[in-house]
């Protein structure tokens, strides 16, 4: 990744860069629950010493909500096929609240390593109004080790 290729998802097979800066709540939901850092789990091998994390779920209003996802995590790991698996893991984990809050009925997620340097995450979110938004983040890799 360069300075003059934006990171990008794509939305509804529409390719968008990733930023804030879009209109769709949900899709802004989805972008900062998956690239928040949540805090790690006591038992997760750490990248670095520290456990990271969001401080403001040191103060959630229902106990145990965190906000983000551990892909995180993985900065520092080889692109194995465990290590695409955790990713599938981390994924459904901040994706969860979703369904659990009544945004979505359903939350599919898909990981894929495409290369030795390439891992892709794909959801698909099931809406209440019947609705699905198809999200593809095809850099996910580059985007977690600041290629």
């Amino acid at each position: 990744m360069t300075d003059n290729q934006p990171l990008t998802v794509v939305i509804d097979g529409r390719t968008v860069a990733l930023g804030l800066a879009n209109d769709e709540p949900l899709v802004r939901a989805v972008i900062i629950s998956l690239f928040t850092w949540r805090r790690a789990l006591p038992d997760d091998p750490l990248p670095g010493d520290q456990r990271m994390g969001w401080w403001g779920d040191s103060f959630a209003t229902v106990a145990g909500d965190r906000i983000g996802s551990r892909l995180w995590l993985l900065s520092r790991e080889k692109l194995t096929a465990q290590t695409v698996e955790r990713a599938r893991e981390y994924a459904r984990e901040a994706l969860a609240w979703l369904v659990e809050d009544g945004v979505a009925s359903r939350v599919e997620v898909d990981v894929e390593r495409q290369s030795l340097t390439t891992l892709a995450l794909a959801c698909r979110i099931y809406r209440r109004d019947g609705q699905t938004t198809d999200l593809r983040f095809p850099n996910t890799w580059e985007f977690l080790n600041a290629v």
